[in-house]
């Protein structure tokens, strides 16, 4: 019985319902996009590397020219950490998850030439590298002590062999679907075949959804001895003595060879905070716009019906007069708000999608999940009534007969 006065009511305040109207409508469609974004970067940030990261310390080490055998040197910096208190494994790596530097290879299975390529995250590891990285062994072994290469004499060889290699499991499932990878060979690293030996759980790329390379999490690692002078020491601590730990290796390495320069110390949970610092800070703005907007939408919805009470005082007292309820009153102000809303919210709905085709096309966005366009339609609703609350219960509490004088 309400809906024919709205309408012709509205007619009568065009400019006051379309202001309101392109208010929720815009509200709506950044809401929905900046829900879909912050989706996206808590996504990210609850990313698991597949390390124990609250137990690793991260050492880079570079010399300054005048040092001995590098070898010799590595070899004797991981002895004397590997037998501090509270140490429970070292190695040395390449790369490390949120790190400096990323290797990358292209890796195939050994058919043909033309056999498709996976681009592959490459760890190259020393001696107790699966338990300093944590990482648990889903198939087959790791690597023994005998197969172990340094990689000075590698980078010597004019055709390099690596005999073993570890995969982790997506890109053992991608290589191999449904067979096991156990001793199959692959094409990676070098020319020469390399026998998968084992598989482990989850081991990401060192940029974790910010490289090119990681478009599937694919990552292998090798049996090469590196130096100080390509890599870091990984040092598994236990996670009360971590600190301690990272003082204590640091003095044996400068003690080692005073020439050299201890570049970075770290823990890797301040690496992974450093690295997804912008995600934070992204989610926490993109929840600033939100709520900003959806303030700005309810004080906008708050005047217009406190503007619309005072304009129709005297048709209130006409219809309390004529018998009307307050529910009555309460009720024809909230179904006006929900009609407004109802149209902001459908024009609201296709900018969103709008937009979101624009941020495909422009940043490589996925497509906004259709999930959130009822979200987004709900949460606007429920704020339309909330506003109008307030506006409503003032024009429902006006005696008829203040309401006439008026």
């Amino acid at each position: 019985m309400d809906i024919l006065p709205i309408l012709s009511t509205l007619r009568r305040h065009k400019t006051a319902a379309s202001l309101i109207v392109l208010e929720i409508a815009l509200t709506s469609a950044i809401v929905c996009n900046a829900l879909h974004l912050i989706s996206q970067r808590i996504d990210t940030l609850n990313h698991d590397s597949g390390l124990p990261e609250s137990e690793l310390v991260v050492i880079g080490v570079r010399g300054t020219g005048g040092n001995a055998d590098p070898d010799e040197l590595t070899t004797r910096d991981l002895t004397a950490i590997r037998q501090l208190p509270g140490v429970k494994s070292a190695t040395l790596v390449n790369q490390v998850i949120y790190g400096r530097n990323s290797n990358n290879t292209d890796v195939r299975r050994p058919a043909d030439k033309n056999s498709p390529r996976y681009s592959s995250s490459l760890y190259a590891v020393g001696e107790q590298g699966l338990d300093s990285m944590g990482l648990k062994l889903v198939a087959g072994r790791d690597f023994k002590p005998e197969e172990y290469q340094l990689g000075t004499e590698i980078d010597k060889q004019a055709d390099p062999t690596v005999g073993q290699v570890i995969i982790n499991r997506a890109l053992a499932e991608k290589l191999f679907p449904g067979e096991s990878p156990l001793g199959q060979s692959i094409y990676g690293y070098t020319d020469n075949p390399s026998v998968v030996v084992g598989v482990v759980e989850r081991l990401t790329h060192p940029y974790p959804g910010k490289s090119r390379h990681d478009n599937e999490g694919f990552s292998m690692l090798l049996p090469l001895r590196g130096t100080f002078r390509g890599g870091d020491y990984l040092v598994r601590t236990e996670p009360a003595q971590r600190d301690a730990v990272m003082k204590a290796a640091t003095a044996v390495i400068e003690r080692n060879d005073p020439s050299r320069i201890v570049t970075n110390t770290k823990t890797l949970t301040d690496m992974h905070a450093s690295y997804y610092a912008q995600d934070r800070a992204m989610v926490w703005l993109m929840g600033g716009v939100i709520v900003a907007l959806m303030v700005v939408t309810a004080f906008g919805i708050v005047g217009l019906a406190s503007f619309w009470v005072q304009q129709r005082t005297r048709m209130i007292g006409t219809r309390r007069a004529m018998g009307a309820t307050k529910g009555q009153i309460l009720r024809y102000f909230q179904l006006e708000n929900f009609l407004l809303s109802t149209v902001g919210i459908a024009i609201g709905m296709a900018g969103a999608f709008g937009l979101s085709l624009v941020l495909m096309a422009s940043y490589e966005m996925p497509r906004l999940p259709l999930l959130y366009l009822p979200i987004g339609a709900l949460a606007l609703w429920a704020l339309g009534q909330i506003a109008v609350l307030a506006p409503a219960r003032r024009a429902a509490a006006l005696p008829p007969v203040a309401a006439l004088r008026s």
